[in-house]
């Protein structure tokens, strides 16, 4: 029997698209993905830093990415936060959909780093607070993905 696992390495292109909405959130999101890239062994001049304006377009420059060709993976990024109105419930689900519809589409990993919370603070205690940095989790994901997609398309150099 054959098992495969992906094993984070730094081969390949990565972009990370991240929401400004939040930006006191996402920034911190996106400099954990940046911190975890950099771990592993990824050049920074390897990373392209994607900005839209909320959650709701990560979709659509994840499409237009994946199009290029030129990623080993997707990371999206973005902090939907519970409130009064029903804007969370519009949002957020379809953002995770969109996302999952360009991973299969294009056939390239699309980390979904997107927080979803009830308020400010469990926003920050997962974007570098004591929950970890969702961002870095993202990343990581992202690595191992883009390394098993090599491995199961039987790719010889890591890409």
């Amino acid at each position: 029997m054959t098992e495969y696992r992906g094993v984070p390495g730094a081969a390949g292109r990565y972009a990370i698209i991240v929401s400004r909405f939040n930006e006191n959130v996402t920034g911190r999101l996106v400099a954990g993905a940046r911190a975890c890239l950099a771990a592993h062994g990824v050049a920074d001049d390897a990373v392209d830093v994607i900005e839209v304006p909320g959650a709701w377009e990560l979709p659509f420059a994840a499409r237009l990415t994946a199009d290029q060709g030129t990623c080993a993976a997707i990371i999206a990024l973005g902090c939907v936060i519970h409130g009064e109105t029903p804007h969370f419930d519009f949002v957020a689900g379809p953002t995770a959909d969109g996302l999952a519809r360009v991973a299969l589409d294009a056939g390239i990993p699309v980390a979904n780093g997107v927080l979803t919370t009830n308020d400010l603070d469990q926003a920050l205690a997962r974007a570098g607070g004591k929950h970890g940095n969702k961002g870095w989790e993202a990343a990581l994901a992202a690595l191992e993905l883009a390394d098993l997609a090599r491995q199961l398309r039987g790719d010889s150099a890591r890409t």
